[in-house]
């Protein structure tokens, strides 16, 4: 079985969403991808019954706050159960070298000697470089540099169960990444706002994507399921009804727009 579990599918500002992270889930191994900005990425997998103790691989894609800070809450909670005896094993975080100087820095910075030879005991950094490809929870990643205009960020794609999963993080997508991206079962995409409120949020000046310019950016790449996260919070009643009649009108495959907590199968 596999599954994507979204943990959270705000932007950096949003307060009654959790910042955009999710977890991979092959077979019962699990992989963390972004760690939120605080503590809700803890609460939102203990609502979805998942204890801390199965994650031991994470992928933070790049070092702003809302998609790194929640790791400081993670492993303050792991080092609670390791010390009881229930979290065995290390905690490898994959990332580009920028996220991991970042994390380096964080550590270091609320932790003091004692806690932090503690930290280190736990954590295993494994720096990626464009096009490399690690295995992890049993499956071949291939991590891929997104061409971000802001910041380095990288991204990744999976093979399960025969269908090809890409994450191109929060930035729109690059021709740069075409083989990661064409022919893909899902392709996960960032969407900052409606097109027609693109003056209010400022989805472009952000480096980001309204729903309109993502779709179209996508829609002849032959993608089955594009999965649409990253967004203002101002309709969340209807946010899925509003951001899924958007796309359609310029993407023709499939599109999901996921609620935090949402459960989707691969």
């Amino acid at each position: 079985m596999s599954r994507i579990l979204m943990l959270g599918t705000g932007n950096g500002l949003v307060f009654n969403l959790n910042n955009t992270c999710f977890l991979l889930e092959n077979n019962d191994d699990y992989f963390l991808v972004d760690t939120g900005g605080g503590v809700k990425t803890l609460e939102n997998l203990d609502k979805l019954n998942i204890g801390i103790d199965k994650i031991h691989d994470i992928f933070i894609s790049h070092k702003h706050n809302d998609h790194l800070l929640g790791l400081s809450w993670l492993l303050k909670k792991m080092m609670v159960l390791r010390k009881k005896g229930k979290y065995n094993g290390f905690l490898n975080i994959y990332c580009n070298d920028e996220v991991a100087d970042a994390v380096d820095h964080l550590l270091k910075s609320v932790n003091d000697e004692k806690h932090l030879s503690m930290m280190y005991d736990l954590v295993n950094l494994v720096i990626v470089k464009d096009n490399d490809s690690k295995e992890i929870i049993n499956n071949n990643f291939t991590f891929f540099d997104t061409k971000s205009r802001e910041v380095k960020l990288f991204g990744f794609s999976v093979i399960f169960n025969n269908k090809r999963i890409t994450f191109l993080g929060d930035v729109p997508y690059n021709e740069y990444n075409l083989d990661y991206v064409k022919d893909a079962d899902y392709v996960l995409h960032e969407a900052f706002c409606l097109d027609s409120e693109e003056s209010i949020f400022n989805a472009y000046e952000k480096h980001h994507s309204t729903v309109k310019s993502a779709c179209e950016s996508l829609n002849n790449l032959n993608i089955k399921n594009l999965l649409l996260f990253h967004t203002e919070e101002t309709h969340l009643n209807n946010r899925k009804e509003l951001y899924y009649n958007e796309a359609k009108q310029y993407f023709d495959g499939n599109v999901i727009v996921p609620d935090d907590l949402e459960i989707v199968d691969v």
